[in-house]
């Protein structure tokens, strides 16, 4: 299987890089092709232009997409499976991964009559959060975090959808010890779901 991961986070000193790591990793190991759209790295631009506005309120195909807008939909279209690694801030994915969506999700491509996005296999998220599940709360922000990612953003565009969340993984306040513990636990599932695939 062909994997697109969509990774999304500021810092490679940070949980999130390393659940990224190891999902690669066993993908790897297991026999599946993987590209990696970082994000942050890569310099993608989360902010839509007055262009792309009125392309997508007006619903005007004929008007062109951005090429890095078009170099993302060729990545989606390539594979077979889509994998978001993020994590939460403020009870959402971080800017970067919404303007992602804002922009790469054009009319004609992601949405419309005529759509020329691929149906995808496999839509997955592996997000972080430093909040406990424990909490109901917390159950419920991810519950509307599911509804806007599978429920919206993915919708039938891939025939199966799942949302696996790593929680307590914040750091100070006395965390560290259940932190480190959480990690080896959390990391062994990365490499249990991508041998899944």
């Amino acid at each position: 299987m062909r994997v697109l991961v969509v990774y999304c986070h500021p810092s490679s000193d940070s949980f999130t890089h390393q659940v990224k790591e190891a999902f690669v990793k066993a993908l790897e190991s297991n026999g599946h092709q993987y590209d990696v759209s970082d994000l942050y790295a890569e310099g993608f631009n989360p902010v839509m232009s007055e262009s792309e506005y009125l392309r997508e309120g007006y619903y005007q195909c004929d008007t062109p997409v951005q090429e890095d807008v078009l170099r993302e939909q060729k990545r989606i279209n390539e594979a077979d499976a889509i994998v978001f690694i993020y994590p939460v801030f403020w009870t959402s994915s971080p800017a970067m991964l919404e303007g992602w969506f804002q922009r790469v999700w054009t009319y004609g491509y992601a949405y419309g009559d005529n759509r020329t996005m691929k149906t995808l296999d496999k839509a997955l998220f592996l997000i972080t959060m430093g909040g406990s599940l424990t909490e109901d709360l917390r159950q419920m922000q991810v519950e509307a975090m599911k509804t806007v990612m599978i429920g919206d953003r993915i919708s039938d565009r891939a025939r199966h959808a799942k949302f696996h969340v790593f929680d307590e993984m914040s750091r100070g306040e006395g965390n560290g010890e259940n932190r480190s513990r959480r990690e080896v636990g959390f990391l062994d599932k990365c490499d249990e779901i991508a041998s899944s695939f």
